[in-house]
């Protein structure tokens, strides 16, 4: 079995099986690809059925030099899948990853930001130009609903069910959700809609999708990522945000002001409640409140302070 047969398999299978996003097959084929590119090089090239753990470990520490340890783990991660793939379609007896082992990671968390900095960067925004009522839409979509950036500019306007209060949101791996959107929301993507977005000619393709550019293109993921970064010079925010700041910003502000985790979990998106978990940090004074709200003895002190006074 050629590795070019192998690596397609792996990408249906990807697909097809395990239902992942385009991005995320694309990450495992690079992945692999730069595992294929380091083969050539040797001067026997072993096939998917018989390569060996020291060939791979002797793989992953070339590559892995110029590679940070989340990369380094992703990387490892993607060969992990890929031989299980192989074990699971019976090309292989055995996983030659087993005894790989990947670097400690430490947790980091982006930052996040208060309504009032959402606020300030709202306030500067030209909104003299059609492109800024739709900036000023797409923060408070993403800041609103806690979007990902891949799913606002694939945002259908036949997604939008406002007069119901939800948006239909296709996520990863092709999987909709339904996410509730507040009243600020729908009044502002109304408001671009029938002022802003009805005054653009899309282009065919694009008819049907709620955020365009000049010229009725949807817009890339790119444009997002320079809007906020322009915006965040011109308040002078040393923060280094995204549009997942927006996403993070709103799962914390839920989560600090008592929303449950695993409705959190449900508007997000997240297939596990440990991926949300790491995207909402907490703090120990959050902390301390909720135990003091809700620990079990909590009852019964104030019952017995009740009955000593």
């Amino acid at each position: 079995m050629s590795w070019q047969k192998s690596i397609q398999d792996f990408k249906n299978f990807l697909r097809i099986e395990r239902g992942l996003a385009d991005n995320s097959v694309e990450s495992y084929q690079q992945d692999l690809k730069k595992l294929v590119f380091f083969l050539e090089l040797l001067s026997v090239r072993p096939s998917p059925q018989n390569i060996d753990a020291a060939t791979l470990k002797g793989f992953v520490y070339e590559v892995g030099k110029e590679l940070k340890p989340r990369s380094q783990a992703r990387l490892i991660s993607s060969l992990r899948s890929f031989f299980d793939f192989l074990v699971y379609d019976s090309y292989r007896e055995d996983n030659p990853t087993d005894l790989l082992e990947s670097p400690q990671i430490g947790r980091t968390l982006p930052d996040t930001l208060s309504n009032s900095e959402i606020d300030d960067l709202i306030a500067a925004i030209d909104l003299s130009h059609p492109q800024g009522e739709r900036n000023k839409t797409i923060i408070e979509t993403i800041y609103g609903c806690g979007l990902r950036v891949s799913e606002l500019i694939n945002l259908q306007l036949s997604d939008l069910h406002l007069e119901q209060g939800y948006l239909r949101i296709l996520g990863k791996g092709n999987k909709y959700r339904i996410v509730p959107i507040h009243q600020s929301t729908i009044d502002q993507l109304l408001y671009y809609i029938d002022s802003i977005r009805s005054k653009t000619q899309a282009i065919p393709a694009d008819e049907d999708t709620v955020f365009l550019n000049r010229r009725g293109k949807r817009l890339t993921r790119q444009m997002i990522f320079i809007i906020l970064k322009d915006l965040a010079t011109k308040i002078n925010l040393k923060k280094k945000i995204g549009p997942h700041t927006l996403r993070h910003s709103f799962a914390t502000y839920l989560l600090q002001n008592g929303a449950d985790l695993r409705i959190i979990q449900q508007i997000l998106g997240h297939e596990s409640i440990t991926t949300t978990e790491i995207y909402v940090h907490l703090d120990n004074s959050y902390l301390k409140e909720v135990v003091a709200s809700y620990h079990p003895r909590s009852e019964r002190q104030d019952r017995e302070r009740t009955e000593k006074n």
